[in-house]
């Protein structure tokens, strides 16, 4: 073996341990006995399977379709793509040179280079994109049908028919007939309709027939995804989600677009020029560019004509959109005005615009002619030099707030000085910015957002005269912040009055028609002839932290002050002329000068606005110039002042020069800016003065005021190649000598020889960290490459290779950490910042290779475009190794030429390669012509490190305070790597080469030992740094994740397990593990997210077992396997539990079955709190799996449900923890559709030792489980529950892996297990059938009142807390004696009064959100709902079959059928859909037909309920129940008859159930019910077979019995309202069944509760007596036995007419018959159980001396069992009872008794009658007259 990969090495040791041959190690791994695989213990991670190798023996035969695709990773997985970057302008902005400089170069193609991206094909496939989380479920949900619930169909009424029909059939039917008369309760049944009968219902079909046709009416139409209809759990962001970073692109704060539409002044005589721009007064700072707009009318414009060239349209423009990125109320809007210059100061110019009003125009006229022809000589002799008029200022933010708070579309604002106090005043909230970054905003008031507010139209009517001695911006500042007071000075100033109308509204997203600050057109521009907007260049008031991403290289020239007070001669109204020149040639000034309104776009030259005689002016004017890209020394700035004669005199020239000066702009190679104080020349300057700065004094020259600085100027650039910081210069200036190979360099004052070159590159590496954060981010992309290029291709300095990795690799994890360090706001929630993040993604690619070759796009190796879509060869030409030596080792194998074709496949591919390895070896025989051709020209060898094997080996390498700088930001690191490693698969074509052969042994080793490293890190630190380890934690399992896409996936999976390793041995070490385990959660989780993770866990892998959906994988398995039928079985068990054959197949799911089993089991301490996390992992797999498209098939989707078989059997082993969602049911009482009498209180039922039992037996809300849940020895221990959400998302998970798993192995799995475990399993699906109920839609709409109720609750509460009304400490005791006193609450409306403290209820936390929920929402809710309970009671329904089938195989576990049907009976007693219900009869009746001794021998109990259920649904509102129903019992009967020739059983459970139905159901519908037993009548009669037995007659016996009870219930409908007559017929019923014990208790039971409800205790507590008599009777029957008393004459002391219970008479059944005396009360149980009720009720009604009496029957039977306990409480009953006669002696009153006799023919069958009535005591007579007289 010559593989020597770490993995390598771990697989020898384990196969030492087996003798050595690898495949035995497989052999014995999967089919070997258990011995072996017991010696991991799940707290311990098992050895992964050999994924590659085992893909490589285990071929598997299935040639293609959905199941191959299982097994690999398909061939398109990962992509790498260039995709051009987007433009935002029609022609991409680049300098227009075409000979460039390596740096300009450099920054261009940064600029314009495509973006690389690595995609991931099937990414969106994985966990973190489930579209099962909330915001992507409501569209899979759609067109699900809607289930019918009769709960939802019934209206709130009781009767579904018109009063009319109802009286119509009373007074036919029952008015004057006694009970007994037969023939008009006959007639109304032969009159009523039945239901469908069900087609072949009486054929004698084979059962398997049968299930079959069951089976496939089941599983027709049924929901493929379950979870579709799960909500989600409700978690944060998930974990595993990486979002793609956003798109580089250029920055802009919040937009603003200002359009001016017009100026009148009160005169029209001369043209007025107009500039716009923002200041921010806190900041002292002007924050845009100016923008200049021309509002003149064509006449006023004609006036300039000769000094005006034709205006491009580009300087039309009058709307502009500016960009703020810190808004704040310190913003103001400027606006500036200029007039052509004219004699006199700006006073006297002004003043006619003060004094002359428009309305005057006719009185003044001759004046203003005047005016105007003077006017008109200025502009003809001064036309191109300015003057300043005057300016005004809008405060932005308080359009902005009052344009909001309008109601109106549009706003328009007068700004005047009139009512200026207002809105200068309204200042709101000062404290604005925080000192974020970019993104966030943070204002200390909304109104500072510019996005949304109304647009507003601004009428200015005053503007401020400028003064002349006051124009710098320092002057400006102050008037604005004098603005805002109060008491301004300006509104003293006498202002000019004027009309300026400017709308500002939020800009448009992508406006038509609009400029670049370079006046490129933005796209969208289909007509250039349109005026356009500009974009207003912003200046930001701070720092903005974002990456160049467009080329911009602007340059702003600010003159500012000039002083010439010291100057001789003649110099008063001065100019400055301003040009940027190339050379020294006055010809040399260049056209690069922005034009500002109605004029060419450039122009050479530029003119200061002059302030009359003024020998020391201040300027205000803003040049902007376009730079060129590449500037040389002779490039400067030339500033040229003119003194200007204003007045026309003989032989003055109009401009006079009187002085020069100049900034030279490149200053040792860096661009020049900043403040500058010149001299300035009185002469021209001399030849070759360019190179020089003025400030050198030049022999000759005459200076003004002797050489000393008398101009100020400040320069400005803005621009994306100058970096403007003097460490970055100096590094890309050094990286660029070594590309050009050009020494000496001169930096600075520095010239840098070849020698000293390798210590000045890595000082100004290490120099990096001084620069200034804001250019390091600007030239992020830039700098991170060069650092990325010097570790690739290490530089040749003086014919030695010097290696700069460390150095590089230092620089950037410094630069990483600052960035995350100072930009926190730009961080997701992995904390990778964004920048970075989009570096890697779109900007990263790996270097290319050679020195002068173009930028490495697809051609990269050797330039050729088309590379990326040449077809890839399998078998790479031999030439392609001559390019790639290693530069640490030479490997000696040939990792790039893959060994003999592994599959057919690959030898299609090979052969189809072979075609294009001509074209291939071209390129690369060109390549390595290049390398030698290069290696002359430039001295340099193209030595080549690959990016990834250097990144791993400096970073296992590096210690210290870099490792940790590295171990902040590892994700970057890592990502890195990642996209390295599949650009250097890409470019060397290996993506399709087998992976073990991909990367050499020598980095994999550094892997290893990184991770390995890092895990050590995170379990040695996760208690100090907590967060730092958490980052570290999730980009280490996000490495991992990417790794399994590109690297040999057996060896990262060793790597996995290196880490679970050492967390291992730390957990156990830990006092609280959870912190840790939760980390590993994590770790586990984002791993798993991998879109192929069903591929890495070989779901067709040998533990399949023979029998398998699909025959062709079988017959693979099979052969390959060859091994003997007794490994079957126990492969079988493999499948189901964490065995380590499974662990290590399933490698991935081992581990996440692992977690849960060890985190749920009940005795691990500490990890209770990770509950929730490790079950929603678990929940996030399945229900990603669920909606996968890959996995639609059914095939497919078995073969993943089979990797989560073990689930099953954690899921059993946590049955006592889960939260009892039976329990919840009782709490709420049934649904309001069953009757209470199904759950009627009586706890001594527990017949099976299953929970089911107990909960159908017993509604007492503290349930103990039995006693076969407590398997574990530690039962002891109390289990902690888990939440209902826990829960719930367990089940669900459950009822997946059952719902799509093979049957046929679910099967072979139920045959072996034990009975015990049988009985688990049907526990589980009992408590799936309460956890999945449906609600029905008055519960949501209950629960959303409840909520909104809540809230209000809660807020007045707290309220009284605070405001002391209950002190806080009450509260508390009060809440906690609630907490006592309530029983788990918890279900969908438990108990209100802690829900606010409860976290895990869902149902509250997602509603108070969002209070009302609208109408369709509930609707949505409720159809989801229903949806969901059909479909997880099908699920279970599925199971159940499977279960019984698994019983009729065996024959040995007829045991558990009680149990099956037990969970069937609650599926029918819980609210369930029509649907569910049919195909639940359908399993019903299957299951009779096959075992019917079950219901009528054994589970007679279940019998009884079974009808009840039956008739509980013939009386359903929805015609498919009642027709299923109807067909069961109709079955049921006639099954029960033909085991032994009568039903007596039958015919007494439904008479007694009915009896019990009629008695306690509240909207008991009898309507229905009659057509139901009409339909059951009409089988009667068509069942051919049975015409000639008794059966129709007894039959019908029974069904006219039944109708008669019916036909008591409408009766006692009627007198809902009167107990009396109420329960005087519910005696006369009673009476009726003298002859049928069972009935006549039942109807006793009824009158007792019915006493008992209206508190008539006495009467209450003689009908139990009456009942116990019964009992009595039968039993002394039945069983003989001395201290049982004898029959009812025991009891005649109590009340002699219990003597009427007698069983004497001829009539009378005898107790052995057949279902006689069978009911639950009929035994010495049901008798004690009755004297005790009894004896409660006489205590309760004072009668103490029948208590006695009671208790004499009792004594006897307890002394006879010994019962000490019962007998101890008896006496202790005595005696509270006989001391009560004695103190209440003559103080007991009982009721009164009234004598009431009706007379008159109104009272109807009552005429006559005389009744005695009891009323509680002291009841007068006047009262009772009354009552009887309002009834």
């Amino acid at each position: 073996m010559n593989i020597r990969t770490v993995a390598a090495e771990v697989r020898k040791q384990i196969s030492g341990q087996y003798g050595g041959s690898p495949q035995l190690l497989k052999n014995l791994n999967i089919g070997g006995s258990v011995s072996h695989h017991t010696t991991v213990p799940l707290t311990e991670a098992v050895d992964p399977v050999d994924l590659e190798d085992y893909l490589i023996t285990h071929p598997i035969a299935v040639e293609s379709g959905p199941l191959r695709d299982l097994l690999e990773f398909p061939p398109d997985d990962i992509e790498v793509v260039y995709t051009p970057r987007e433009c935002r302008t029609l022609v991409s902005a680049v300098p227009e040179e075409s000979e460039m400089d390596p740096h300009v170069r450099d920054c261009v193609r940064s600029y314009t280079e495509d973006w690389a991206i690595v995609n991931r094909k099937y990414h969106k496939l994985g966990t973190g994109f489930n579209p099962n989380t909330l915001d992507k479920q409501k569209e899979r949900q759609k067109g699900l049908p809607k289930q019918v619930f009769e709960s939802d169909e019934a209206p709130d009424g009781n009767s579904y028919h018109d009063e009319q029909d109802d009286l119509k059939r009373r007074s036919m039917s029952i008015d004057d007939t006694p009970r007994g008369s037969w023939a008009c309760s006959i007639f109304d049944l032969k009159n009523s309709l039945p239901d469908a009968l069900l087609p072949n219902l009486l054929d004698r079909t084979p059962n398997e027939e049968i299930d079959h046709h069951n089976e496939d009416q089941r599983k027709s139409n049924r929901h493929k995804e379950l979870f579709a209809l799960h909500p989600a759990p409700d978690e944060e962001e998930p974990i595993e989600r990486l979002s793609i970073p956003e798109v580089p692109k250029e920055h802009f704060g919040q937009r603003l677009l200002v359009k001016c539409l017009s100026l009148k002044f009160e005169i029209e005589i001369e043209p007025i020029f107009a500039s716009l721009a923002l200041y921010d007064v806190k900041e002292k700072k002007k924050i845009s560019e100016n923008f200049y707009f021309d509002l003149n009318s064509e006449q006023m414009k004609g006036m300039l004509r000769p000094h005006v060239p034709p205006a491009a349209i580009s300087t039309l423009a009058r709307s502009a959109i500016f960009s703020i990125t810190y808004p704040s109320q310190d913003v103001f809007l400027v606006i500036k005005l200029e007039k052509v210059l004219q004699q006199g100061d700006i006073g006297e110019c002004a003043e006619p615009y003060m004094i002359f009003k428009e309305s005057d125009a006719a009185k003044n006229k001759e004046k203003l002619e005047k005016l105007k022809c003077q006017a008109e000589q200025f502009c003809q002799r001064l036309g191109k030099y300015r003057m300043p008029f005057a300016w005004t200022a809008i405060h932005l933010m308080n359009i902005v707030s009052s344009a909001g708070s309008l109601e109106r579309d549009s706003t328009e604002v007068e700004v005047g000085t009139g009512e200026r106090k207002g809105s200068w005043s309204e200042r709101r909230n000062s404290s604005i910015v925080g000192r974020r970054s970019l993104e966030r905003t943070t204002s200390g008031d909304e109104a500072c957002n510019l996005t949304s507010f109304r647009p507003a139209t601004l009428t200015v009517t005053n503007f401020f005269k400028q003064e002349g001695d006051r124009l710098s911006d320092e002057d400006l500042y102050k008037f604005l912040a004098d603005m805002r007071r109060p008491s301004s000075v300006l509104r003293r100033l006498r202002p000019i009055t004027a009309q300026l109308k400017i709308d500002i509204s939020p800009a448009p997203e992508n406006p038509h028609y609009c400029l670049t600050p370079e006046l490129l057109q933005v796209k969208l521009y289909p007509d250039s002839r349109v005026r356009p907007t500009r974009e207003i260049l912003e200046f930001p008031a701070r720092d903005v932290y974002v990456p160049n991403t467009t080329y911009r290289n602007l340059l702003y020239v600010y003159p500012q002050s000039l002083n010439f007070a010291n100057r001789q001669g003649s110099a008063r109204n001065i100019t400055v002329k301003v040009q940027f020149m190339y050379g020294e040639d006055p010809s040399n000034a260049m056209p690069v000068i922005f034009g500002k309104s109605s004029c060419p776009e450039f122009s050479k030259e530029a003119y200061t606005a002059v302030v009359y005689h003024n020998r020391s002016p201040d300027f205000h004017e803003e040049i902007k110039i376009k730079l060129p890209a590449t500037l040389t020394d002779h490039h400067h700035l030339l500033f040229t002042f003119y003194h200007v004669s204003c007045q026309q005199k003989q032989n003055t020239p109009l401009e006079t020069p009187v002085g020069y000066t100049w900034i030279p702009m490149l200053q040792n190679g860096r661009l020049k800016t900043g403040q500058f104080c010149l001299p300035v020349s009185l002469e021209k300057p001399p030849q070759a003065y360019s190179v020089l700065s003025p400030e050198v004094p030049l022999p000759g020259m005459k200076w003004v005021d002797n050489h000393k600085g008398v101009f100020n100027v400040e320069v400005v650039a803005v621009s994306s190649l100058h970096t403007q910081d003097p460490y970055l210069d100096k590094f890309f200036a050094l990286v660029h000598a070594l590309d050009e190979h050009m020494f000496p360099v001169r930096i600075g004052d520095m010239r840098i020889m070849e020698n000293n070159l390798e210590n000045e590159l890595k000082s100004s590496i290490s120099a990096l960290n001084s620069s200034q954060l804001e250019p390091v981010v600007r030239f992020l992309h830039l700098l991170l490459d060069k650092l990325i290029l010097l570790v690739v291709r290490p530089p040749v300095i003086a014919g030695q290779i010097v290696n700069l990795g460390q150095a590089s690799f230092e620089a950037m994890a410094s630069i990483i950490n600052r960035l995350h360090k100072n930009l926190d706001g730009n961080q997701d929630q992995h904390g990778r910042n964004s920048l970075l993040a989009s570096y890697i993604y779109y900007v990263f690619r790996l270097p290319n290779t050679y020195p002068n070759s173009p930028s490495p796009g697809p051609g990269g190796l050797g330039g050729s475009v088309h590379y990326a879509t040449m077809a890839r060869s399998a078998v790479r030409p031999a030439s392609l190794n001559l390019t790639r030596t290693r530069s640490r080792s030479l490997s000696n194998s040939n990792p790039d030429i893959s060994g003999t074709p592994t599959s057919p496949d690959d030898e299609v591919r090979s052969i189809i390669g072979s075609k294009a390895t001509d074209r291939s070896c071209n390129r690369m025989s060109s390549h390595t012509e290049t390398s030698s051709f290069l290696q002359t020209l430039t001295g340099r060898l193209p030595t080549k490190k690959l990016f990834h094997e250097e990144l791993a080996l400096q970073w296992v390498v590096c210690s210290g305070s870099v490792r940790e700088a590295a171990l902040q930001q590892a994700w970057f690191f890592f990502e890195l790597m990642v996209k390295s490693m599949v650009h250097h698969l890409y470019f060397a074509d290996k993506l399709d080469a087998s992976r073990k052969n991909r990367f050499p042994e020598r980095f994999m080793d550094d892997v290893t030992a990184l991770v390995s490293t890092i895990a050590g890190d995170i379990v040695s630190r996760f208690q100090k740094d907590t967060e730092m380890v958490e980052r570290l934690n999730t980009s280490l399992a996000f490495f991992l994740n990417d790794l399994l896409s590109i690297m040999d996936r057996g060896f990262v999976f060793v790597l996995i397990k290196t880490c679970y390793k050492q967390v291992s041995s730390k957990l156990y070490s830990l006092t609280n593990p959870s912190n840790l385990a939760s980390l590993r959660l994590d770790f586990l989780r984002i791993i798993c997210s991998h879109e192929h993770y069903v591929t890495l866990n070989l779901p067709c892998s040998l533990l399949t077992p023979p029998a398998s959906p699909s025959p062709s994988v079988s017959s693979a398995t099979s052969q390959s396997s060859g091994f003997s039928t007794n490994v079957q079985d126990q492969k079988i068990a493999n499948m189901f539990e964490l065995s380590v054959p499974f662990r290590q197949q399933h490698y991935l799911a081992g581990l996440v079955l692992t977690e849960l089993a060890v985190i749920l089991d009940p005795d691990a301490e500490g990890l209770f709190g990770l509950h929730k996390k490790v079950i929603n992992m678990v929940h996030n797999l399945l229900s990603s799996h669920d909606s996968d498209p890959r996995y639609a098939d059914p095939q497919v989707k078995a073969r993943v449900a089979m990797l989560y078989l073990p689930l099953i059997g954690v899921i059993m082993e946590t049955v006592p923890q889960l939260y009892d969602f039976t329990e919840s049911h009782n709490q709420r009482g049934r649904p309001s559709c069953v009757a209470a009498d199904d759950y009627e209180g009586e706890s001594g039922s527990m017949i099976s030792q299953t929970v089911a039992m107990a909960i159908a037996g017993t509604s007492v809300p503290q349930l103990t489980r039995p006693s076969s849940f407590l398997l574990t020895s530690s039962s002891g221990r109390q289990h902690s529950t888990f939440s209902t959400e826990s829960s719930r998302s367990l089940l669900i998970c459950l009822l997946w892996v059952l719902k799509n798993a093979d049957e046929s192995v679910l099967q072979k799995w139920f045959t072996d297990l034990s009975v015990l475990q049988l009985n688990r399993l049907l526990d589980l699906l009992y408590l799936c059938v309460s956890c999945f109920e449906y609600k029905g839609k008055k519960v949501f709409e209950r629960m959303n009142s409840l909520t909104f109720k809540k809230s209000k609750d809660m807020r007045a509460k707290l309220e009284e807390a605070i405001l002391g009304s209950i002190g806080a400490r009450q509260e508390m005791v009060r809440r906690s004696r609630g907490q006592l006193e309530r029983s788990p609450s918890g279900s969908a409306f438990g108990s209100q009064e802690n829900l606010r403290w409860r976290k895990d209820m869902t149902h509250w936390r997602q509603n108070t959100e969002k209070l009302d929920k609208s109408r369709a929402e509930i609707e949505h809710e409720a159809l989801i709902d229903g949806n969901l309970a059909t479909e997880a009671n099908l699920i279970i329904l599925d199971t159940l079959e499977i279960v019984v089938q698994t019983v009729s195989v065996t024959e040995s576990k007829e045991s558990i059928l009680g149990g099956v049907l037990k969970v069937l009976l609650h599926s029918m007693a819980c609210n369930q859909s029509a649907l569910y219900l049919q195909h639940c009869f359908a399993t019903q009746r299957a299951l009779v037909s096959k075992f019917p001794e079950l219901l009528f021998e054994e589970e007679t109990e279940q019998c009884a309920d079974l009808c009840l259920r039956l008739l509980r649904h013939c009386s359903s509102s929805i015609s498919t129940i009642r027709s299923h129903a109807s067909a069961s019992l109709y079955l049921l009967m006639r099954q029960n008859f033909e085991i032994g020739n009568n039903f007596a059983r039958v015919k007494m459970q439904v008479t007694m159930s009915l009896s019990s139905l009629v008695g306690t159901s509240q909207n008991f519908n009898e309507e229905f019910l009659r057509r139901s037993l009409k339909t059951i009548l009409t089988y009667a009669e068509e069942d051919l077979e049975l015409r000639e037995t008794t059966f129709p007659d007894q039959v019908q016996d029974l069904v006219f019995n039944l109708h008669m009870i019916l036909s008591d219930t409408v009766k006692m409908k009627e007198h809902q309202e009167d107990p009396e007559m109420l329960i005087d017929l519910m005696y006369r019923i009673a009476k009726g069944y003298q002859n049928s014990p069972d009935l006549r208790l039942t109807w006793l039971q009824n009158m007792a509760g019915k006493h008992s409800e209206r508190s008539n205790h006495a009467e209450s507590a003689q009908c139990l007596v009456h009942s116990a008599a019964l009992v009595a009777e039968y039993l002394s029957m039945l069983e003989d036995r001395k201290y049982l008393p004898v029959g009812c004459v025991t009891f005649q002391n109590i009340s002699s007419n219990v003597l009427e219970e007698s069983a004497v008479s001829d009539d009378v059944v005898s107790p052995d018959e057949e279902g006689i005396c069978s009911g639950k009360y009929f035994t010495e149980a049901g008798l004690v159980g009755l004297l005790e009720q009894a004896a409660a009720s006489f205590s309760m009604a004072g009668m103490y001396e029948a208590v006695n009496e009671v208790y004499k029957v009792l004594i006897p039977i307890h002394e006879a069992n010994r019962d000490a306990k019962k007998l101890s409480t008896i006496h202790g009953k005595l005696q509270e009872a006989f001391s009560k006669i004695v103190h209440q002696d003559g103080k007991r009153m009982f009721g009164t008794y009234f004598r009431v006799g009706f007379y008159g023919t109104k009272f109807g069958d009552l005429d006559e009658q005389e009744f005695v009535y009891k009323e509680p005591a002291i009841t007068k007579l006047a009262e009772i007259s009354h009552r009887l007289e309002v009834r």
